[in-house]
């Protein structure tokens, strides 16, 4: 009797040992940005554990390349990234650090998203006198849910060929998505028609996607190059185009300083709308909600 009690107790013991392996979630997924961890959580529910490496109230373009964070991607099966060089400055000291052969650059769990993007603002040229241009676009795309659909089908499809087994949940996870992005849209964009061809100024280039969508008219930035801080000389030049266009809206993320944008709204008819930097994945905001909030934030603004 003692026998088969301690047998049970052993089977029990290791039964509990196995389930953690297969309760665990077949893909660990790590995202460079906020608003592709929402993209990949839609697209993989409860078969992908996901996280960012940023905050949707960090700069992309700067972030510190913590040893924490090349621990996440010591552990990660996929590496989803923006591109465009956004994250070069600190992405690839981590994918380093991280010895993971997986997730390295141009490996099978590596995705570049903007190779499924319809990307803008490609120059004819790079030089380094105009600022802080990347050479193959602007990489701020997912501030437009046409681009987010993009994406999303393109991560829809590297995760079914990283695990073929639950491909075809993916597949409908993405069709669900898709749906809600398109009900959304069709809704703010009908919203928003009156309010096509409306003047807007920016601080940086990010806003040139969302602009394009909701068929706004961007005037001037800010910064006088993409990533040199704005100067008097240049200020002075944007509030006389700010009031003499009857700019409507300065449009800004809340990680840039917002003292000379609140100058010129003063100084004009323009309102300051400061926009998230991407979705607040860590705080459960959905990509509808996060798609929404940037157009009624416009639009309360105009």
């Amino acid at each position: 009797m003692i026998v088969i009690r301690t047998f049970i107790v052993l089977i029990i013991v290791a039964a509990g040992l196995l389930w953690p392996q297969s309760a665990r979630a077949e893909l660990d997924v790590v995202t460079s940005v906020p608003t592709l961890a929402a993209i990949a959580k839609a697209v993989g529910k409860e078969h992908v554990s996901v996280s960012s490496l940023s905050l949707h109230t960090q700069d992309p373009h700067f972030v510190d390349a913590k040893p924490s964070l090349a621990l996440k991607l010591n552990r990660a099966d996929l590496l989803l990234v923006v591109g465009l060089q956004l994250e070069s400055g600190w992405l690839p000291s981590l994918q380093k650090g991280a010895r993971n052969a997986a997730i390295l650059t141009g490996a099978d769990g590596y995705l570049d998203c903007s190779t499924f993007a319809r990307l803008l603002d490609k120059p004819s040229n790079v030089d380094r006198s105009k600022g802080d241009v990347h050479a193959g676009g602007n990489p701020h795309y997912l501030f437009d849910p046409r681009q987010i659909a993009h994406v999303a089908i393109g991560v829809a499809g590297k995760m079914g060929d990283l695990d073929p087994s639950h491909a075809a949940d993916y597949a409908n996870n993405l069709r669900t998505l898709l749906k809600s992005l398109l009900k959304v849209r069709k809704k703010l964009e009908k919203r928003m028609k009156k309010h096509g061809g409306s003047r807007v100024i920016a601080y940086h280039k990010s806003w040139v996607y969302l602009v394009e969508w909701l068929g706004l008219k961007q005037v001037a930035y800010l910064e006088p190059k993409p990533g040199i801080p704005p100067n008097p000389g240049h200020v002075a030049k944007v509030l006389v185009k700010a009031r003499k266009l009857d700019v409507r809206v300065i449009m800004q993320e809340s990680f840039y300083p917002d003292t000379t944008a609140r100058l010129i709204a003063n100084k004009s008819s323009a309102s300051l709308v400061v926009l998230p930097g991407g979705v607040d994945f860590n705080g459960g905001e959905s990509l509808m909600d996060f798609v929404t909030t940037l157009v009624k934030r416009i639009e309360k603004g105009l």
